[in-house]
């Protein structure tokens, strides 16, 4: 496939996800077996199921099966793509779901623990979710316990990163989460409806946006860790424009490409489900969304924090 999901995402291309080659077109009503250039048959064999040695044809040896039981067996269904072992939506949707449970349990973990506790576990959470995001990006075969082990490292994250701002900005974790809810939503259904698709040449502005993306958070982050600025958000609050801080202006940019990550993972998916692929690589759909996912909540919850602290 030419089209991926997010960074983490966008290298797999559902690798191996091929479909069996189609039955050659059999022109003039000739047998499809063993024809040779001339039409004659080189092992003296009839093409029309006929045996002249006198050996039992396919029929006769078939005692158990009555004429009305041929033709159930020719008149029967073909195979689906679950009796095939090829990835489905539902696959992804359920697979989904089972690592976005994990990344809920992971942050209720959060909740029961004394603040310091939950803070060591936000960075043992965001250290371990990015290790184990590299692993799975470059795993060949995806793996179920890598990918529901990287769900539960960032909901640690995640979970001390909402118990920190939820204590000083009340109610700015729910709001992110029902802002959440409301991006991936709309951006589904934009999807759905044919309006904004991951075409070749929105994909090239999204790149080069992403990487000056990540240049401004690189930079922000050794700034923050030198001491070269001291705000809470780094550069996020301490430049302003126009009278509005730097870090609104950036968080608007970043739920952008990550609602935008979430269309080429919608791509992704369906080109996969199209070229029957898999059924193992719904994992890897899986774990581009919840990538996807975790990344818009992020975003999200740092720009309330801002504009809230803005008050």
């Amino acid at each position: 496939m030419a089209l991926g999901g997010n960074p983490i995402f966008n290298g797999k291309n559902f690798r191996g996800a091929t479909q069996a080659p189609p039955v050659p077109a059999n022109p003039y009503g000739q047998s499809p077996y063993a024809q040779n250039p001339y039409g004659q048959n080189p092992y003296a064999q009839n093409p029309y199921g006929q045996n002249p040695y006198g050996q039992p044809g396919w029929q006769a040896q078939q005692p158990g099966l009555s004429s009305e039981q041929l033709e159930q067996m020719y008149q029967r269904p073909a195979a689906g793509p679950v009796e095939t072992g090829r990835m489905t939506f539902d696959d992804v949707i359920i697979k989904t779901a089972a690592c976005l449970a994990v990344v809920v349990l992971g942050a209720a973990v959060t909740l029961f623990v004394p603040m310091g506790t939950a803070s060591l576990l936000m960075i043992v959470g965001a250290l371990g979710g990015f290790v184990l995001a590299m692993v799975n990006t470059f795993k060949k075969q995806p793996s179920p316990a890598l990918i529901l082990s990287y769900a539960g490292l960032e909901g640690l994250f995640l979970g001390g990163l909402t118990r920190i701002l939820d204590g000083l900005f009340p109610g700015v974790g729910l709001q992110a989460v029902i802002g959440t809810l409301a991006v991936t939503g709309v951006t589904l259904l934009l999807f759905k409806s044919g309006k904004v698709r991951a075409t070749p040449k929105a994909m090239r502005f999204f790149m080069i946006a992403l990487i000056g993306y990540a240049v401004f958070a690189l930079i922000n982050m050794v700034m923050m860790l030198t001491g070269a600025v001291t705000e809470p958000f780094g550069l996020r609050t301490s430049v302003e424009i126009a009278g509005i801080p730097l870090g609104v202006i950036i968080g608007l940019l970043a739920i952008g490409l990550a609602a935008f990550s979430l269309i080429m993972d919608f791509t992704s998916i369906e080109e996969g489900v199209r070229a029957g692929a898999p059924e193992r690589y719904s994992w890897m759909a899986a774990f581009g969304l919840t990538v996807t996912l975790v990344w818009l909540y992020v975003e999200i919850i740092r720009l309330l924090a801002i504009l809230r602290g803005d008050d």
